[in-house]
């Protein structure tokens, strides 16, 4: 039986609190144990308060959210904090500064009553608040899984990540453990909205390891960079290996999503004929199954982040289950993994 989540909501806003506090407590396996209405009330409250997750604006009198967030970590270290964040380019900047000092994940504030009512955005602080609860409440991963399907023979030519929810704090970890030196590009695709998408590379490049933009219509894919999907926009590859381009499309959505990662790795299989490594991290949904599947049977390789580490194991776990995997990994094992199978000699 999965725990009950114990959520404290801090806005300043009664309003968004109260609506917040209905969609979390829609579902039984939540409870909303405090409603706060700054920063400073819930440091307060939180020494009196037992709380899994604490839902935090960022904007608000007497205390904001970018101030309360080491205090608050002060007082209980294994508090999950979800910051919500405007979607603006200040929202979203501070959402990921929050994220590099300690936040958990963001969800994109509602910016009326009306727009709480989202099915989307419902669904999105639900997974997030109950994965957030689940990994909190787990015992720390140690196993490492490796799974039958041997390593290929040819090295890759091509690095594709995906991630979706609890990706940002993701692959924050997973960039830094790739160091500065990687010899093949990098795509990645993470859903997100598309003010938040050159924040969010913007946030990688500070890391001081790979070079990391959103991707350029036309621009040439050069090794040791990363190219991330912009908001609204499907990445794809064209050319061929040493002659690789991105190319930016307005197609329909894929898996409900856009940019999807499923056109990202069916167009980089076709460019570098099957030589892809693939790394799915924390997301929800199934986005990637697809074009992982296409890749592993044209001689890739692809490795999943594990449910322990993992917000909502939902995209990992899609090709885990599906056995496309060369490894299940830990999320801080991953980029070790990654640098291992990048750096098999040449055939």
């Amino acid at each position: 039986m999965n725990p009950v989540a114990r959520v404290m909501v801090c806005d300043d806003s009664a309003a968004i609190r109260g609506a917040v506090a209905r969609i979390l407590e829609s579902d039984p396996a939540v409870k909303v144990v405090a409603k706060v209405a700054n920063g400073q009330l819930a440091v307060e409250e939180l020494k009196r308060t037992r709380a899994d997750v604490l839902v935090l604006d960022i904007e608000m009198p007497v205390m904001d959210g970018l101030t309360a967030l080491p205090l608050l970590l002060r007082v209980d270290p294994t508090v999950r904090i979800v910051m919500a964040s405007t979607l603006t380019t200040r929202g979203a900047d501070i959402a990921m500064r929050a994220l590099r000092l300690g936040a958990a994940d963001y969800v994109p504030k509602p910016s009326t009553i009306g727009t709480v009512g989202d099915e989307r955005f419902q669904k999105e602080l639900l997974a997030k608040v109950k994965g957030l609860v689940r990994q909190r409440q787990r015992a720390p991963s140690v196993s490492i899984v490796q799974p039958a399907r041997p390593a290929p023979l040819t090295p890759p030519r091509l690095l594709a990540i995906g991630s979706s929810t609890g990706g940002p704090q993701a692959l924050f970890t997973l960039v830094q453990g790739l160091g500065r030196q990687i010899g093949v590009p990098v795509i990645l695709t993470q859903h997100m909205p598309p003010t938040f998408t050159p924040i969010l590379a913007d946030h990688i490049n500070r890391l001081g390891g790979l070079p990391c933009a959103e991707a350029k219509d036309g621009e040439m894919l050069t090794n040791g960079r990363i190219y991330l999907a912009p908001g609204d926009k499907h990445l794809v590859v064209e050319g061929r290996t040493g002659a690789m381009r991105a190319r930016l499309t307005n197609d329909p959505p894929e898996n409900f999503c856009r940019p999807s990662v499923d056109p990202m790795l069916r167009s980089a299989c076709v460019a570098v004929e099957g030589r892809v490594l693939v790394a799915m991290l924390t997301g929800m949904g199934h986005d990637g199954l697809a074009g992982t599947k296409q890749i592993v049977e044209a001689g890739g390789c692809a490795i999943a982040q594990d449910e322990a580490t993992s917000i909502v194991w939902g995209m990992p776990g899609a090709i885990a289950q599906a056995g496309l995997c060369h490894a299940i990994l830990p999320l801080p094992a991953i980029a070790g993994k990654l640098r291992d199978i990048l750096k098999a000699p040449r055939a």
